[in-house]
C-alpha cells in the first residue's frame, strides 16, 4: 500500500486542521438540519491538499453518511479534477460503519484515518445503531473488523499521537480535547434537531 510520505507530526497537523477548519463548519450547518455529526474528507497523498470535505447529509438520502457523501461529491467533480483513489488519503471524523467501510473498499482507497472510535459514537454521541448493525449482520463488536487487510489499512489518529515524540504530543492532545468539546456541542445540536429527519434509524 502506498502510504503518505510525510513525517507523522506533519500528517497529524494536516488531518486535524482539515477536521477543525473544513469539516466542522460543514457539520455545524448539517446538524441544524437534523443530520448526524459524522464527516469525512479526501486528501491528496502527494501534498495533503483537500479534494473534497463533506458531512452527513442523510436528511436528503439515508445513504449519505459522511464518508458516502464525500465519495458522492467527489464523483460530481469533473473527471480531470478527480485523483486516483490510490493516490488519496481518506479521512473520517468517526470510525466508519459497515456501510462506509464497504464504500471505502469499493471506492479503491487503500487507507482511512479516523478520530473518534466506534465506542465514542455509541457512548459520547449516543449513536449506537451502527454497532448494532455490525453485531447483527457480521457478529462483530466495536472495532473488531480487520483493521489491516488486502484492501486497506485503518489508522487511529489518537494512536498516531501516542506514537509521536513527547515534545509534540501535548499540543496534539490539546487540539483533540478542543475537537472533543466542539463535537459534544454539535452532538447536542443534533439531538435537539433530529426530529427534522426522515430516516429509518433514530
Amino acid at each position: 500500500m502506498n502510504q503518505p510520505a510525510f513525517p507523522a507530526p506533519r500528517l497529524l497537523d494536516r488531518l486535524l486542521s482539515v477536521i477543525e477548519q473544513e469539516i466542522v463548519p460543514l457539520t455545524h450547518e448539517g446538524v441544524k438540519k437534523g443530520n448526524k455529526v459524522f464527516g469525512a474528507a479526501i486528501l491528496r497523498k502527494s501534498d495533503l491538499s483537500t479534494v473534497i470535505a463533506a458531512t452527513n447529509n442523510e436528511t436528503a438520502n439515508p445513504l449519505w453518511h459522511g464518508e458516502m457523501h464525500a465519495i458522492k461529491l467527489l464523483y460530481e467533480l469533473p473527471e480531470s479534477d478527480r485523483p486516483n483513489p490510490a493516490d488519496c488519503i481518506f479521512l473520517a471524523t468517526h470510525e466508519p460503519c459497515t456501510l462506509c467501510l464497504s464504500a471505502i473498499t469499493w471506492g479503491g482507497y487503500d487507507n482511512f484515518y479516523y478520530l473518534f472510535s466506534h465506542e465514542d459514537s455509541r457512548d459520547a454521541f449516543q449513536i449506537g445503531h451502527d454497532l448494532k448493525i455490525l453485531k447483527q449482520l457480521f457478529k462483530l463488536g466495536p472495532g473488531e473488523y480487520a483493521r489491516e487487510n488486502e484492501y486497506w489499512k485503518s489508522v487511529s489518529i489518537r494512536n498516531m499521537i501516542d506514537d509521536c515524540e513527547a515534545s509534540s504530543r501535548d499540543g496534539f492532545w490539546q487540539r483533540i480535547e478542543g475537537l472533543r468539546q466542539r463535537y459534544a456541542e454539535l452532538s447536542d445540536i443534533y439531538q435537539q434537531n433530529k426530529g427534522n429527519r426522515n430516516i429509518i434509524f433514530p
